[in-house]
């Protein structure tokens, strides 16, 4: 058998809110990502909409990503 760590029942309820704020946080960045994406024109993202789209889906970090790389700013194009 493998270990598990413990139920979300049985943490501490500041570990709790902790998790559910984390959770929250990273479920507004992809939200944002996405919508960003869909509305942004395809010439003004670096790479394809689909790739960032699946990258997205990577946690925290692909959302941040996007934002930081992903897209072409004015005064860069």
């Amino acid at each position: 058998m493998t270990k598990r760590g413990p139920r979300f029942s049985e943490l501490s309820p500041p570990l709790r809110a902790a998790v559910m704020v984390l959770g929250a946080v990273q479920i507004a960045l992809y939200l944002a990502a996405y919508v960003d994406i869909a509305k942004r024109p395809a010439a003004r993202i670096r790479g394809s909409k689909a790739r960032w789209r699946a990258v997205c889906l990577l946690n925290t970090i692909g959302p941040l990503s996007y934002f930081r790389w992903g897209r072409v700013r004015p005064e860069q194009q």
